[in-house]
């Protein structure tokens, strides 16, 4: 009898554990998914490659590859764990793989079962990537005033810590609007411009004086450390 009842503990702390353990993953259908992420602000990720996303994707998501280990690290770093993250993929099983990594981080996530692929069987609506005039570096370094400070802001409408790091880059330009000129550049779009300028990672951040580089930082970074490049 005591064995009984020992295994009968066992049995339910082990199942206690698994249910506790699953409790932030949750498997969703296309129409509420759909309901989930109304809201723009929400914390919506594309797992699939950059090719897959720039072919189509889900209005406001942001996109770090599953297949990319570092690079998924690196952007899903700045995501915020106080808010669930949506994922989604095109059948569901990168995004089932990497909301089980995510909830092992402390995030809690919502999957779209069939990903991508049954939210379109479901006519619901996707966007693609907007074509922009593409700039040449020699435009680019027009824009390079000789006795201005510069700060050049290079991201992307889909890249986690850019989008973390936008309101935070636009208040400093607004606190010191004498100070230095804000270029911001899409990295997203102006693809060939940022393989001439080196900036294949996002965000990238350049500090120019007098005309010439004379700082860069590749990733988030504290707002201290930009502003003390722009003295």
């Amino acid at each position: 009898m005591k064995f009984n009842l020992c295994a009968g503990f066992v049995i339910s702390l082990l199942l206690f554990t698994a249910c506790k353990g699953d409790a932030q993953l949750h498997e969703v259908k296309p129409a509420e998914f759909e309901s989930l992420i109304k809201d723009s602000t929400v914390q919506l990720l594309d797992v699939r490659t950059a090719d897959e996303f720039n072919t189509d994707h889900l209005a406001h998501a942001m996109q770090a590859d599953w297949t990319r280990k570092d690079e998924f690290a690196r952007r899903t770093a700045s995501l915020n764990k106080s808010k669930p993250v949506y994922l989604y993929c095109l059948s569901g099983g990168r995004s089932a793989a990497a909301a089980e990594w995510l909830n092992k981080k402390g995030y809690t996530t919502y999957n779209l079962q069939g990903g991508i692929n049954a939210w379109k069987q479901d006519h619901k609506p996707v966007e693609q990537i907007k074509t922009a005039t593409p700039i040449s570096l020699a435009e680019y370094l027009s824009r390079i005033p000789m006795d201005k400070t510069v700060l050049v802001d290079i991201g992307a409408t889909w890249c986690p810590p850019c989008k973390k790091m936008n309101p935070q880059i636009d208040s400093l330009a607004a606190v010191h609007p004498k100070e230095f000129i804000l270029i911001k550049i899409d990295g997203g779009a102006q693809t060939e411009l940022c393989a001439q300028l080196k900036a294949t990672e996002f965000p990238t951040f350049i500090v120019y004086k007098g005309g010439k580089e004379s700082w860069r930082f590749t990733g988030e970074t504290d707002m201290k450390n930009i502003a003390a490049q722009l003295n």
